[in-house]
Protein backbone atom coordinates (compact mmCIF):
# COMPACT_ATOMS: atom_id res chain seq x y z
CA UNK A 1 0.00 0.00 0.00
CA UNK A 2 1.10 3.54 -1.18
CA UNK A 3 1.14 6.81 1.59
CA UNK A 4 0.91 8.78 -1.15
CA UNK A 5 -1.71 8.63 -4.06
CA UNK A 6 0.36 11.32 -6.15
CA UNK A 7 3.23 8.88 -6.46
CA UNK A 8 0.86 7.36 -9.39
CA UNK A 9 2.39 7.90 -13.20
CA UNK A 10 -0.94 8.10 -14.33
CA UNK A 11 -1.47 11.04 -12.33
CA UNK A 12 0.80 12.81 -12.48
CA UNK A 13 0.33 13.10 -16.75
CA UNK A 14 -2.84 15.77 -15.17
CA UNK A 15 -0.98 17.29 -12.43
CA UNK A 16 1.91 18.54 -14.43
CA UNK A 17 3.23 18.92 -18.13
CA UNK A 18 5.93 16.08 -19.45
CA UNK A 19 6.08 15.68 -23.37
CA UNK A 20 5.49 12.35 -24.28
CA UNK A 21 8.59 12.78 -27.38
CA UNK A 22 11.43 14.29 -25.66
CA UNK A 23 10.57 14.51 -21.59
CA UNK A 24 10.30 18.16 -21.85
CA UNK A 25 8.57 19.99 -18.51
CA UNK A 26 7.83 22.90 -20.20
CA UNK A 27 4.85 23.41 -22.11
CA UNK A 28 3.22 26.60 -24.35
CA UNK A 29 -1.04 27.23 -24.76
CA UNK A 30 -0.73 26.54 -28.61
CA UNK A 31 -3.31 28.30 -30.97
CA UNK A 32 -6.94 27.26 -31.51
CA UNK A 33 -6.69 26.14 -35.05
CA UNK A 34 -10.15 24.53 -36.47
CA UNK A 35 -13.86 24.66 -35.44
CA UNK A 36 -13.09 21.44 -33.20
CA UNK A 37 -10.46 22.89 -31.32
CA UNK A 38 -12.24 26.00 -30.80
CA UNK A 39 -15.62 24.95 -29.75
CA UNK A 40 -15.38 20.69 -28.78
CA UNK A 41 -12.08 21.09 -26.85
CA UNK A 42 -12.88 23.63 -24.03
CA UNK A 43 -16.67 20.86 -23.77
CA UNK A 44 -14.07 18.33 -22.62
CA UNK A 45 -11.58 21.04 -20.92
CA UNK A 46 -8.78 20.25 -23.26
CA UNK A 47 -6.58 22.59 -24.64
CA UNK A 48 -3.93 22.58 -27.27
CA UNK A 49 -0.39 22.44 -25.75
CA UNK A 50 3.11 22.66 -27.32
CA UNK A 51 6.54 21.54 -26.39
CA UNK A 52 9.07 24.11 -25.57
CA UNK A 53 12.00 21.60 -26.35
CA UNK A 54 10.39 19.66 -29.24
CA UNK A 55 7.40 21.66 -30.61
CA UNK A 56 5.29 18.50 -30.59
CA UNK A 57 1.80 19.29 -30.44
CA UNK A 58 -0.81 17.83 -27.93
CA UNK A 59 -4.19 18.16 -26.14
CA UNK A 60 -3.74 18.30 -22.23
CA UNK A 61 -6.64 19.25 -19.53
CA UNK A 62 -7.04 22.60 -18.86
CA UNK A 63 -5.93 21.87 -15.13
CA UNK A 64 -1.93 21.18 -16.50
CA UNK A 65 0.08 24.44 -16.19
CA UNK A 66 1.36 25.57 -18.98
CA UNK A 67 2.93 28.82 -19.87
CA UNK A 68 0.97 31.27 -21.73
CA UNK A 69 2.27 31.54 -25.94
CA UNK A 70 5.14 33.40 -26.76
CA UNK A 71 4.11 36.83 -28.92
CA UNK A 72 5.14 36.85 -32.04
CA UNK A 73 7.64 38.63 -33.49
CA UNK A 74 6.97 40.85 -36.34
CA UNK A 75 10.40 41.22 -38.70
CA UNK A 76 10.17 44.55 -40.08
CA UNK A 77 11.40 44.28 -44.28
CA UNK A 78 13.41 47.07 -45.39
CA UNK A 79 11.02 48.71 -47.88
CA UNK A 80 13.52 49.90 -50.23
CA UNK A 81 17.39 48.33 -50.86
CA UNK A 82 18.15 50.71 -53.42
CA UNK A 83 17.95 53.56 -51.29
CA UNK A 84 20.33 56.20 -52.91
CA UNK A 85 22.01 56.86 -49.55
CA UNK A 86 23.05 54.01 -49.24
CA UNK A 87 26.79 53.62 -47.63
CA UNK A 88 28.50 51.16 -49.99
CA UNK A 89 32.40 50.26 -50.00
Amino acid sequence: MRGNSFDQPWLQRYLEFHCDDCGGKVGFRSRRRTFVERRLLPIFLLQPVRCAECFRRDYRLVFVPVKERLPEVVMKVPISATGSNRNVA
